[in-house]
């Protein structure tokens, strides 16, 4: 599988990626609940509501959404804040499965949006990072179908299947179910993110689904930031 970046956005968006095969999806090891819970409170040690908003980190995303995205971060939160600001109310993260739980546990601890993705589901085939056509039509998770516009930056098959609007809303298509095997992860980069930060949540992922879910490691994390071949 060659994951590319089309040239007009490199310079403004670079993922890390990693693949994950044969994960058991269905059930929940105590002990991976009992990572996933530490974490939590490892965040909720570290960050705080009223000073979230002035960390580096957070501030890199929220300014590629006002500049690249047109998009007000105060009306519509980057992901990875929005579920940290969950965490710092009190609140847990929400259940899903394990593999979507650890992306979850992932995004909070190194302030990334992780975007998982079943790779049966669009048979493997090539993807390519780029700005959407007007008139494309995208399936998110939980919501109706909805048209782009070329405003609107996608990762997608070279054939046009969405699997996401980078870097906040992923495709029902495309979603990691109980039932998926063979996992791709992605992690979103803009200006201002160091690779290793990338890398790391990639690594994250990986360790707790090869240690709890019996996951394979098929394609360890590398930073893409024009094209790469995913494969050991």
């Amino acid at each position: 599988m060659k994951l590319s970046i089309d040239t007009k956005l490199r310079g403004k968006v670079f993922v890390g990626v990693g693949i994950v095969s044969n994960v058991i999806n269905n059930d929940y090891p105590s002990e991976l609940l009992a990572t996933i819970n530490n974490t939590i409170e490892d965040v909720r040690a570290k960050y705080s509501l009223d000073k979230l908003k002035d960390d580096p980190i957070i501030r890199f995303y929220r300014d590629f959404y006002w500049h690249e995205l047109g998009i007000d971060p105060t009306k519509q939160r980057p992901a990875q804040e929005a579920l940290l600001r969950r965490i710092l109310r009190g609140e847990d993260l929400p259940r899903i499965n394990p593999v979507v739980d650890i992306g979850n546990a992932a995004s909070i601890k190194y302030l990334v949006p992780i975007g998982l993705y079943d790779i049966d589901s669009f048979s493997g085939k090539d993807l390519i990072i780029r700005y959407a056509r007007d008139g494309e039509t995208f399936n998110p998770i939980g919501s109706p179908k909805r048209t782009l516009s070329n405003n609107q930056i996608i990762l997608s098959t070279i054939d046009g299947l969405i699997l996401h609007v980078y870097p906040y809303r992923d495709s029902e298509i495309t979603k990691i179910r109980t039932e998926t095997k063979n996992v791709l992860i992605i992690t979103a980069g803009v200006p201002g993110i160091d690779d290793e930060r990338l890398l790391d949540s990639v690594q994250f992922i990986i360790d707790l689904t090869t240690r709890y879910l019996g996951g394979v490691i098929h394609a360890r994390p590398v930073v893409v930031r024009d094209e790469g071949n995913l494969s050991l």
